[in-house]
């Protein structure tokens, strides 16, 4: 009984955040580019009737004319929908202002119909994979099917520099297929062109190149086969002494070794061009920068007026109809709403970006200005996500060339007078450095910090050599050249 009588029944009070199938949308179409938001807005077309795509066919049709006067001039669009007795929801959706701009065939953001716009044209090939290629030498003879089933096990575990990744026992147990028949898979696919594919480390991969030449047992073989560790630290003396040759024999060898390639797939995996489409232009008028959203190519929608004719006062439409219409009206008016609003958030960040980067603008990438997505956020008066959603995989195109918008944003460190240096600068000035630097006797991170510092840029050593790595840059001992 006591058990019972400890029951209760406790209201609270607690806010909860729920993301509305609006906003979740909002959100989804802010971070797409122009071309997967063309993407998207074709696969609206084709789900929601409502939605359809406004082509220039001619004139408006007499039956256009006469839906647009009407709706000019009743005022029937803001009477309110009620559903047999009942209130209706649907009820508080403005017909009016929708209609008005998107079933009328002539909408169209008056400013971009202003601004002159580059055009782009772009030409991009499909080139020959290595698979491909390896396919193509490997089906000039007839394989039993058990090896040709190998032969793909083998193609499938390769890497893009050509390698195989994966041991041929773990393809064995894994494909069912007997060890012995892979082996003879990866002979037949080691020599095939480009020779050192199938390789399973470097060191077999510059064997199998030495081999193709007729370089085997040569200096450079045993360099390649047992002396590796040794020539990566460029230890020419210490090889020479193992194999009891010359230094000059040695040199020679690894001059032939430097001309293999250890990456002997990367010539048919070359990374493909993205097809790449600014979705925003920076246009200079008078004297002043605009932000102009590309709407290129995108497709012109409206509503059809079939459909909401369906939906007024007074029009039999049996209430499952009515209730499918009304659900899609509500979805299509929402995706209007949200594209407009993905339009106006870039259009907003890309002013305030301008306002940072005139000098960027006016003169080049060496004025770029420090800019952080928080101060940007702040200005526009939204939240930093928004911000970074909005400059997501989008491009502008400047006076200095096509940028990813977040190119524009860039930490700063120290600089002269207590100024602030954009990062991307800094690590350029590095870069710079390093390529005019003398090859025999090159600078050391702490020159390199030391000459910063004389810049008036504070940082030390460790920094130096951090933004040296990012840039992919050898240590000193790697880039000296001797004479």
């Amino acid at each position: 009984m006591s058990s019972l009588n400890s029951l209760r029944l406790n209201l609270k009070v607690a806010q909860k955040q729920i993301l509305t199938p609006g906003l979740v949308q909002m959100v989804s179409v802010l971070v797409l580019n122009k071309l997967e938001l063309k993407e998207m807005m074709n696969q609206e077309i084709m789900e929601n009737p409502i939605l359809e795509e406004m082509l220039d066919d001619g004139p408006t049709s007499l039956e256009e004319l006469a839906e647009r006067e009407e709706r000019n001039g009743d005022p029937a669009d803001k009477e309110v929908l009620k559903a047999e007795g009942t209130e209706d929801p649907f009820e508080d959706i403005d017909f009016g202002s929708f209609f008005e701009d998107y079933l009328d065939p002539g909408y169209r953001s008056p400013q971009a119909e202003v601004v002159e716009l580059p055009s782009f044209e772009n030409l991009l090939s499909n080139p020959t994979s290595l698979l491909d290629h390896l396919r193509w030498q490997l089906t000039v003879s007839q394989h039993p099917p058990a090896l040709q089933t190998a032969i793909e096990s083998i193609l499938g575990n390769l890497n893009e520099n050509g390698y195989l990744t994966t041991s041929l026992d773990e393809v064995a147990s894994v494909a069912g297929i007997e060890l012995a028949v892979l082996e003879e898979a990866l002979r037949l696919v080691q020599e095939c062109d480009p020779p050192g594919v199938g390789a399973r480390d470097l060191r077999e991969c510059l064997l199998l190149q030495l081999r193709a030449v007729g370089g085997d047992g040569t200096t450079a073989w045993q360099i390649a086969s047992d002396y590796l560790p040794l020539l990566e630290g460029k230890q020419h003396r210490e090889i020479a002494r193992a194999l009891k040759k010359p230094v000059e024999e040695i040199t020679t060898a690894v001059e032939a070794l430097k001309k293999l390639d250890p990456f002997p797939g990367q010539r048919y995996n070359q990374s493909q061009p993205r097809l790449i489409e600014p979705d925003v232009f920076i246009v200079k008028s008078g004297d002043e920068y605009a932000a102009v959203v590309n709407e290129d190519d995108l497709p012109q929608i409206r509503l059809n007026p079939s459909y909401r004719r369906m939906i007024e006062p007074g029009v039999a439409t049996p209430r499952e109809v009515r209730n499918y219409v009304k659900e899609r009206y509500t979805s299509a008016m929402r995706l209007l709403k949200n594209i407009e609003q993905r339009k106006q958030t870039i259009v907003r960040v890309c002013q305030a970006v301008i306002g940072r980067q005139r000098d960027f603008l006016d003169y080049g990438v060496d004025y770029l200005k420090p800019m952080m997505i928080k101060d940007v956020a702040e200005e526009v008066g939204v939240h930093p996500s928004t911000v970074s959603r909005a400059v997501a995989s989008k491009y502008a195109h400047t006076p200095q060339g096509v940028f990813e918008l977040r190119y524009f944003f860039s930490e700063a460190v120290n600089g002269p007078s207590g100024g602030a240096v954009p990062l991307l600068i800094l690590k350029r000035k590095v870069s710079k450095m390093i390529e005019q630097e003398d090859k025999t006797s090159p600078l050391t991170d702490d020159q390199i910090a030391s000459i910063l510092s004389q810049q008036g840029i504070t940082v030390n050593r460790r920094t130096v050599a951090k933004y040296r790595a990012d840039l992919k840059i050898p240590s000193t001992h790697q880039r000296r050249i001797k004479q």
